[in-house]
């Protein structure tokens, strides 16, 4: 089924979508420009492979003819009255992209959330780490990471965080994980599954939304702060009160805040579920309006 935006439409909720992106990656704009790093922030432009003139462009989502529009880029096409993004071109390419990232989310959403990590993968990056190896080792740290790691046990769930273990610290998890059983182990409860969320959205544009894919950045957004805040660093000097983590009402405050992210994150879940049955379901329509054409040219 198509849609269309009249222009007054899309124009306000492309207007809208900048001015919301421009508000949260300013400062961040501002410190690239100074060459100044970021432990918190940067990690949603570094580790999250999207830049932020790429999350600054809105798209309407597949299926949307923006009235009176040309194609405003290389993922557009030109149709009657305007242009819309080429989701016959897409989809060909990223079905099994969709399909991917359909099951993950729809594996992680069948389970219960787990809230009993209390966010101790940040201390296993750093456990028994050389100084000079730190990652973020022009930040002190609070107190020493190793005894907090060795009363465990780490209950990591989420493999991209669990390969940046140290390798001392990895045998201590209550499983080792790999890339290949990802799909079994995530779970609504970690934060770095739902901080992938924004991950997911932006691999689907502009095949979806772009107001989704803000949705998912504000949640890592705000996830990304309490996982810092939650690690050994100390980054008070940048505003972040540390949720001391090694004592029992830190891990409390910690499992707290990660119930919260967790209902922000179910319907944003569900939402992007949603938008791969649904893309999927146009790709299977595409392939019986080529197969059609295909026939009738053969009569």
């Amino acid at each position: 089924m198509t849609v269309r935006l009249a222009a007054e439409e899309w124009q306000r909720r492309r207007a809208a979508h900048e001015a919301r992106v421009d508000r949260l990656v300013a400062d961040h704009l501002e410190r690239r420009r100074n060459h100044v790093k970021h432990p918190v922030v940067d990690f949603l432009f570094t580790y999250y492979n999207n830049r932020p003139g790429r999350l600054r462009r809105w798209h309407p989502g597949a299926g949307v003819i923006l009235a009176d529009a040309e194609p405003p880029g290389p993922e557009y096409v030109a149709v009657p009255g305007g242009a819309m993004v080429d989701h016959v071109r897409l989809l060909e390419r990223r079905r099994g992209t969709i399909m991917r990232i359909r099951n993950l989310l729809a594996a992680t959403a069948s389970r219960p959330g787990r809230f009993g990590c209390f966010g101790l993968h940040e201390w296993a990056m750093v456990y028994r780490q050389p100084p000079e190896e730190i990652r973020h080792r022009a930040w002190p740290l609070r107190t020493d990471p190793v005894p907090v790691v060795e009363a465990g046990p780490l209950r990591c769930t989420h493999f991209d965080a669990f390969r940046f273990f140290t390798e001392p610290a990895r045998p201590r998890n209550e499983v080792w994980l790999t890339r290949a059983d990802q799909i079994a182990y995530e779970q609504p409860g970690c934060l770095h599954a739902n901080m992938d969320l924004y991950r997911w959205a932006y691999e689907l544009s502009p095949l979806v939304p772009g107001e989704l894919v803000m949705d998912c950045f504000e949640l890592a957004y705000d996830i990304r702060a309490v996982d810092m805040q939650a690690s050994p660093y100390d980054l008070r000097a940048l505003g972040y009160e540390p949720i001391p983590v090694e004592t029992s009402a830190g891990r409390a405050e910690f499992a707290r805040r990660q119930r919260e992210f967790a209902d922000r994150a179910a319907p944003l879940r569900a939402r992007l579920i949603a938008e791969c049955d649904r893309l999927l379901e146009l790709a299977g329509a595409d392939d019986g309006l080529r197969a059609s054409a295909d026939v009738g040219a053969q009569v």
